[in-house]
């Protein structure tokens, strides 16, 4: 078995980041064509399209602000427009900012983690999803995150919205599901990326002593699972919320 996204489209928003870029290569490299958002970084949003394009991929870069329904719709227009219907949409993109205690944190901060993290999604469902019950076939992925099960301090605003996020792909599975459309969120650990291999930060002894695998996880293995969500192979897996953190979370049954 291996995964084949041949004739397939996908679009990641937050493209241009450290693990929207790897995402977005590994779905190239499995044989999708790619809609790579980017909301202000033009010329890593073009370096990374010609890197999907070198790997013989369609590749597109689209700029949108997917808070702003008006401004996903557009993107949709012109994902139409240049590549065709999406069949994949990975839902990526996340608002940053400085993590302090509820007490201090500004409350613009859960504002926006409510319009990255569930109205990103919601208006990424209304875009795209319709073209994916005319077809009876889509992948919906949304990239979620270990700390939404752990609810340290300082991470208030985050796990709100990632729980709020969470919410709504479990109700939108069991509404799209008898179209043969999948909704399921990865949920990644503290990751290594590019940055880190750069910085030689990728070791942190404190973390990896509580990670039942005794190490942090790569941008690579979270890639492996988006791609094995949005391929045939997990057909019938929906409603998932999957940690790719070495053991870090475990969901209760």
């Amino acid at each position: 078995m291996k995964i084949d996204l041949t004739g397939r489209t996908a679009l990641v928003t937050g493209a241009t980041g450290e693990l929207g870029r790897v995402m977005a290569l590994t779905l190239a490299g499995c044989g999708a064509d790619l809609a790579l958002h980017y909301r202000s970084n033009e010329s890593k949003a073009a370096e990374l399209t010609a890197a999907v394009e070198a790997l013989g991929r369609r590749a597109v870069a689209v700029q949108a602000d997917v808070t702003k329904p008006d401004s996903v719709l557009g993107m949709k227009k012109e994902i139409a427009d240049r590549l065709g219907a999406v069949d994949i949409v990975v839902a990526n993109a996340v608002v940053q900012y400085q993590w302090t205690s509820v007490l201090e944190q500004a409350p613009e901060d859960y504002a926006s983690q409510f319009e990255s993290c569930v109205m990103q999604s919601v208006y990424l469902a209304k875009a795209f999803i319709p073209d994916m019950i005319a077809k009876k076939h889509g992948r919906f992925i949304g990239i979620n995150t270990e700390c939404s099960m752990q609810n340290f301090p300082t991470q208030s605003a985050y796990v709100a919205g990632k729980r709020g996020m969470d919410g709504v792909y479990r109700v939108l599975a069991k509404e799209v599901g008898e179209h043969q459309i999948t909704v399921n969120q990865v949920a990644p650990g503290w990751t290594i990326s590019e940055r880190d291999r750069e910085n030689g930060t990728e070791r942190s002894e404190a973390y990896e002593s509580a990670v039942p695998l005794k190490r942090r996880g790569t941008d690579q293995e979270i890639a492996n699972v988006v791609a094995f969500l949005a391929s045939g192979l997990s057909s019938f897996i929906t409603g998932a919320y999957i940690p790719v953190s070495g053991g870090n979370v475990m969901p209760s049954i």
